[in-house]
């Protein structure tokens, strides 16, 4: 399964399931994370999500830009991120390595980010003619606007232990201690009220503002449609330096 989930105690527990492609997101595993955040959500059981990856390097690596390249469905690729967005219940990622361009705009969209010591986060799309038309957009109200500038314009990562500098994460910790450490953290957070915690949830994401999803659209449909675009994801895929045109 593309998708793996488990619930302890009130904790729904979803695995990104693609270690041998870096737990890159394709149509298959987006719709995966798609259907489990749905079911979730009417479940009583589940007060709490916790997100984490196969592996022990590599959360997840972005879009599957192989998958891309051969014209899969950007719509499919992007249904994740859609449920991610309109996921009321609170969401931690436990980042168990790298975290980059899509896979990093997934940990954008949790509320609490818990990250071994040895991960590296960095929205690269850039470097492909694409843009973090995910959870990247949240960036700018959790770290210094010329911090995220430096990021979304470079595509350049950031470590662990600079991102828990800037305030981007909320803990630290060594690879074997993770899952308890999002676990803790996680039943801290279903200890209390769950109708509380939604609306508390809710509301500082409307005060912090949410994007733009219009202008997000627009450009999305300009940008990922343009020749850059292809050619940034075959050029990756061809493992050559992309030859841009600005169309």
């Amino acid at each position: 399964m593309e998708v793996l989930s488990e619930i302890t105690n009130n904790v729904l527990v979803l695995t990104l399931n693609r270690p041998e492609a870096g737990n890159a997101l394709n149509g298959a595993l987006s719709e995966g994370l798609s259907n489990a955040l749905t079911d979730a959500a009417t479940n009583p059981e589940v007060r709490a999500i916790v997100i984490t990856g196969a592996g022990e390097k590599i959360f997840c690596a972005g879009m599957d830009l192989k998958a891309f390249a051969a014209g899969e469905d950007l719509a499919k690729i992007g249904k994740g991120f859609v449920a991610l967005r309109e996921c009321k219940k609170p969401l931690i990622a436990a980042v168990n390595g790298h975290a980059l361009a899509g896979g990093f705009e997934v940990v954008m969209m949790c509320d609490l980010i818990v990250s071994v010591d040895t991960a590296r986060f960095g929205i690269p799309e850039v470097k492909r003619g694409l843009f973090a038309a995910g959870g990247g957009v949240r960036l700018p109200a959790r770290i210094p606007l010329a911090v995220a500038m430096e990021m979304g314009l470079t595509g350049d990562p950031i470590d662990a232990k600079r991102a828990a500098e800037l305030g981007l994460i909320n803990q630290v910790v060594p690879s074997d201690q993770l899952k308890e450490a999002a676990l803790a953290l996680a039943a801290r957070v279903t200890a209390n009220g769950p109708l509380a915690v939604q609306a508390t949830k809710q509301l500082m994401l409307d005060e912090i503002g949410n994007g733009n999803p219009q202008l997000m659209g627009e450009l999305q449909k300009t940008v990922f449609s343009s020749e850059d675009a292809k050619e940034g994801a075959t050029a990756f895929a061809q493992k050559r330096a992309p030859e841009w045109k600005g169309r």
